[in-house]
Parts: C-alpha cells; structure tokens; sequence
C-alpha cells in the first residue's frame, strides 16, 4: 500500500485511520524506493488500536517497461540503490534482517485506461520469502480488459474479484516444488487512493477503507497487540516469515476462524509447520461457516467437501498440503481463503 511518498493519494495518518474504520490490527505501507523512516506507530481509540509498520517496495526505475517489484519488510536500511540486480537486492534485504516477497509476479496490462504490466522478470532468483499471490490491483487489471469491463469494476468493486491469476497460483505450487523449501504465500492491496481520468470519466479506484474490508492477511499469533511497538512488530514479521497466516477476501465473509492444522505423533502444528509424516498425519481444516473446501498435495487437488465447515483427511504420504476455500458471493463462486501451506517429509 502506498501513501503520497511515492505513488499514493493519502498520508500515514489517512491508511491508519480508514484501517482502524475496516477493523484492522495492523498495515504494512510499502511506497516506491523509499523508506520512510521513523514512521511507525500505533493509532488508539478506547477500544482498540492500529500499528502502522513501514516497509518497501524497491524496483530498478530504469528498466524497461518496468516490473521486478520487490516487497520487503522487515529491513533496517534503504535498499533501492541495489534493484538493477535482483538477486543482489535480495541478499542484501535478508542480510538486513528483511523479508523478501515477490509482487504481483504475472500481471496484464490496463488498456482501457493506457497503464502497462509490472510482473516479475527474473525467475533465476532465490532465497526470498515468498510471493504476492493475490493482488487486487493486479486482478482489477486482468478483469477490466475493455472500457466498459473497466468502468463496471470501478463503480461495482464488489463484483470485481473473483479469485487469484490461475498463472500464479500455479507459479506458487511450481515454486514450492523447485526451491523444496517454504514459499510464503500473502494478499496485497496494492492500495493506492488512486483518481485515474479518461476524458471525461474521472474514478475513485479504490479507496483506502474500501481495499482494507477486502484483502486481509490473517495471521496465528500468540498474543494480542501489545502497545509495545518492538515488540509487537516481531511478532508479526515472525508469524509472516514462518507461514503461519492466511490470505482472505474478506468481503466475503470474515475469515476470523479458519483452522488448517495437522496432527501427529508429535503433536499438533500449524500452516507454515514443516512435521514428520512416517507415523501419520491427520490434516483437519474449519471453517467460520460453510463453504467448499479443497485440500492440494503438491500443486494437485486430493480431497473436497461442498457446503462443509469441517473437512479431514488421514495419510502416511509426505508432501506439500495446503487448503483453498470458496463461497458463492454476488452470483459467482469465488475465492474466499488460501492457506499457506504445512510441510510434512
């Protein structure tokens, strides 16, 4: 999300406040090649609060045609001089304490309105955390290929998401395979505030509190919102780094709820856990309400349940698990939660 630092139409104060109307417990904003520092902080009504945590997204101005975005959170240090070399930028990220995502990895341009694609161009990379896999800018571009496309989404948002790019998620699974180590898995707004004109046709797309009802990265957390910012900023890049979150459209209906665990010999572990599976392995996933559930093994979908809050699955069979779940919502069958994956070997 970005903020007027760099391609944005609001303040730090502005995403805190539309974020505490959305029901968030915290914002990470990521502006162009910047970091902004001393940024962070909480804003506190009677009943609850809102942490603003600052990150960044690096890119090489100077490439042609743009792409190769880069979220990093996390880091202590500006790291935009190093974007011509992506994988450099990565390194130096991790040895600032940085976690290193992938935006928006596949993209379409916007023709209606003249705006190119910015996917990611080098997949020779490794080393980062893992990849944007959903992204409502991005999926506003690929469903709004004609004008009128475009005008609809833009004056009916709710109607606009469908579910992630196809060509991601099945860049995800390909990734989790190749690399054989975790690949985290987040939404992003890629919030903007943005105004866009095209003579005589001038939208609001989308506004802050609007984008924060929608997209949302759940994340298995110890604790509450402490107050103290240290430490409650760890424990949110922990929770990140370690896949123990969840992405959610949450327009839908909350997310709040989900479970995705497995239970072994050793006991019970979380998404994002890697668990010996030579004694067994119990997955289990529930659900706030009823949806349709469907649990993948390497990239390949082995067991469903339709109209469920509960789905269980046993096996000896090592792999790569992780849960999809959709609703029908406005007419259509969406996607309402992914998982991050539990590794078992």
């Amino acid at each position: 999300m970005h903020t007027r630092y760099s391609d944005g139409n609001g303040s730090h104060l502005d995403l805190l406040k539309a974020a505490m109307k959305a029901g968030l417990d915290a914002v990470i904003v990521t502006d162009h090649n910047v970091l902004v520092q001393d940024a962070e902080t909480y804003l506190q009504d009677k009943r609850r609060k809102v942490l603003l945590l600052i990150g960044e997204e690096v890119h090489d101005q100077t490439l042609k045609g743009g792409g190769s975005h880069l979220l990093v959170f996390g880091h202590n240090r500006e790291l935009a001089r190093f974007a011509p070399n992506p994988q450099t930028l990565i390194n130096q990220a991790t040895s600032s304490r940085g976690l290193t995502f992938i935006a928006h990895p596949y993209e379409d341009t916007l023709p209606a309105f003249g705006e190119g694609e910015f996917g990611w161009r080098n997949w020779d990379v490794k080393g980062f955390t893992g990849i944007e896999l959903w992204n409502q800018l991005s999926e506003f571009k690929t469903r709004s290929q004609t004008l009128p496309a475009a005008i609809r989404n833009a004056f009916f948002p709710r109607g606009m998401m469908e579910a992630p790019l196809e060509r991601t998620i099945k860049l995800w699974d390909e990734l989790l395979l190749k690399h054989k180590q975790p690949i985290v898995a987040i939404a992003g707004n890629d919030a903007h505030n943005l105004i866009i004109q095209k003579g005589p046709i001038k939208v609001h797309l989308y506004t802050y509190e609007f984008q924060f009802r929608c997209f949302s990265n759940h994340l298995v957390v110890p604790n509450k919102l402490s107050g103290e910012i240290n430490q409650d900023r760890a424990m949110i890049y922990d929770a990140i780094s370690s896949g123990h979150t969840y992405l959610a459209n949450d327009l839908i209906h909350s997310a709040k709820g989900f479970r995705f665990t497995v239970n072994t010999k050793d006991g019970t572990f979380l998404l994002g856990d890697r668990v010996d599976s030579s004694s067994g392995l119990t997955f289990q996933v529930r659900l706030p309400i009823p949806g349709h559930i469907r649990l993948f093994k390497d990239g390949k979908m082995i067991k469903e349940s339709w109209d469920r809050e509960v789905l269980m699955h046993i096996t000896t069979e090592p792999g790569i698990y992780r849960v999809e779940v959709y609703q029908d919502y406005l007419g259509k069958h969406r996607a309402w939660i992914f998982s991050n994956p539990i590794y078992a070997f």
